[in-house]
C-alpha cells in the first residue's frame, strides 16, 4: 500500500510553487518521523509516503491529515499500468470494501483520471470498461452513477493507483510558508484556536504564555505546554517562551486604580511580547481576542491594549461567537485541555468592576507610577524557553 497525499493552494503559486512544495515535503517528512522506513516521494501534483505497513498506515492517516497545505489523503494500491492488471485490483478493492462494511449489495462507481496520456483509453472508457469488470466479478453490486453507496477510483499517473477513499485533510498552507508570528497563548479556549487559525495561513508559530508563581500553579503551565504540543501537531515546532509575570501584577495591584488592573496587565503582555516578537524575528503579535466577550476585549479596550506595541496584532478569531470558537477546538482535539480547571494569570487579582471603556490618557497617566522598563527587563530575563513537537 502507499498513502497518496493531495495539496491544495500550492497550485496557485506559479513560480514559486516549488519553494512551496518543497516545505510542504519537509512537513511530511518531520510527521512522519517516527517510521524509519517511510519515503516521501514526489509526484506531478501530488505526494506519495511509501515503506508503511498496513498497520503504519493507519496510524499514519491521522498524522498526516493534520498538515497544514494538504487537501486529502488516500490508502492506494500500487499496480502495473495494464488494463488487465488495474481491472483486477479494482475489483478486489470493491470486495474488501464489502466485506469491511458487511454489505450484501450496494451500488458503486468508477471515477478515473488518466494523467499520463501514454495510456490508451481516455478517462471515461477506463471508468466504463472497469466499472464492467467489477460488475461482473464483485456479488451483490450495481451501477449508480449519480449517488452511489461507494466508489472506487483509479489514477493513470507515473503508475497506477487505486483506492476507495478520500480522506479529508485540514487544507490551508504550507507550514512556514508565510512569516513568523508570536502567540499570546493562554490555558483557556480561544488562544490556541487563533494560533491554529493563523498557522492555517502558513505562519510559524512562537507562543508567550503569563505565568504568576505562587498565584497559579505548575498544572496551570503544563496544560499549556499541552495545548502547544496538540498545536504542534499541525503547526510544527513550536517555541514556547513562559514568562514570569507576578512581579508585574503585583506592582500595578499596589500601585494602579484597580478598575485598570486588567487593561494596564494587557499592555505589559503586549510589551512583552513585542520584545520576544522581536528577538525571534517574528512580524506580528497573535491573540484570541473576540469582541465583546470579556470586558477587555471591547473595541475600547482593544485598542488601548495594543497602542503600547507597533507591531501588527493579528485577532483570527475577533468576529467568533464563543460557540463557534468552541466548534473549532473541539475539532481540532484542544478543547478538553482548555477547560480542565487549572487557573491562569489573567484570574489573579481581578477586579470587580474592571473598565470596558477605558480612556488611553487616563490609562498612560496611571502607568507612570510604575517603572515599566525595569519591570518589562525583569520578566524578560525570568524567560524559560521550551521547544514543543
Amino acid at each position: 500500500m502507499v498513502l497518496l497525499v493531495r495539496y491544495g493552494e500550492i497550485h496557485l503559486k506559479g513560480l514559486n510553487r516549488p519553494h512551496f512544495e518543497m516545505l510542504q515535503r519537509k512537513a511530511l517528512v518531520r510527521a512522519l518521523r517516527q517510521f524509519p522506513d517511510a519515503k516521501v516521494v514526489k509526484g506531478q501534483g501530488r505526494f506519495y509516503v511509501e515503506g508503511l505497513s498496513d498497520a503504519e498506515l493507519s496510524r499514519a492517516v491521522p498524522l498526516v491529515t493534520k498538515i497544514f497545505g494538504l487537501h486529502s489523503v488516500s490508502p492506494a494500491v500500487e499496480v502495473e499500468i495494464d488494463i488487465d492488471v488495474i481491472q483486477e485490483a479494482m475489483a478486489e478493492l470493491a470486495q474488501s470494501y464489502m466485506t469491511k462494511h458487511a454489505l450484501a449489495s450496494a451500488t458503486f462507481k468508477v471515477e478515473a483520471t488518466r494523467a499520463d496520456k501514454r495510456f490508451p483509453l481516455n478517462s471515461m472508457q477506463l471508468a466504463a470498461q472497469t466499472g464492467g469488470y467489477i460488475l461482473e466479478h464483485v456479488p451483490g453490486l450495481s451501477v449508480d452513477v449519480h449517488t452511489p453507496d461507494f466508489r472506487v477510483y483509479v489514477e493513470i499517473r507515473e503508475k497506477c493507483y487505486c483506492y476507495t477513499e478520500i480522506i479529508k485533510a485540514v487544507g490551508g498552507m504550507p507550514q512556514k510558508s508565510n512569516g513568523r508570528a508570536m502567540l499570546l497563548l493562554s490555558g483557556g479556549i480561544d488562544s490556541p484556536v487563533a494560533g491554529y487559525m493563523i498557522a492555517k495561513r502558513g505562519v510559524e508559530i512562537n507562543a508567550v504564555h503569563y505565568h504568576s508563581f505562587p498565584y497559579t500553579s505548575e498544572a496551570a503551565k503544563q496544560k499549556v505546554i499541552d495545548l502547544a504540543d496538540i498545536l504542534s501537531g499541525y503547526a510544527g515546532k513550536i517555541w514556547l517562551h513562559v514568562v514570569n509575570f507576578t512581579e508585574i501584577q503585583q506592582a500595578i495591584h499596589e500601585k494602579c486604580p484597580s478598575e485598570m488592573l486588567v487593561i494596564i496587565m494587557r499592555r505589559f503582555m503586549m510589551r512583552i511580547a513585542q520584545e520576544l516578537a522581536v528577538a525571534n524575528e517574528c512580524k506580528a503579535i497573535v491573540t484570541g481576542e473576540s469582541i465583546g466577550q470579556v470586558a477587555s476585549q471591547t473595541m475600547d479596550s482593544m485598542f488601548v491594549t495594543s497602542e503600547g506595541v507597533t507591531m501588527p496584532v493579528f485577532r483570527p478569531v475577533i468576529g467568533m461567537d464563543k460557540s463557534e470558537i468552541m466548534d473549532i477546538a473541539h475539532n481540532i482535539g484542544t478543547y478538553e485541555t482548555s477547560i480542565l480547571p487549572h487557573e491562569d494569570c489573567c484570574t489573579v487579582f481581578v477586579p470587580k468592576h474592571p473598565l470596558t471603556h477605558p480612556k488611553l490618557e487616563k490609562i498612560v497617566r496611571a502607568e507612570q507610577a510604575l517603572d515599566k522598563e525595569q519591570l518589562i527587563r525583569n520578566a524578560l530575563d525570568s524567560v524559560e524557553r521550551l521547544v514543543i513537537g
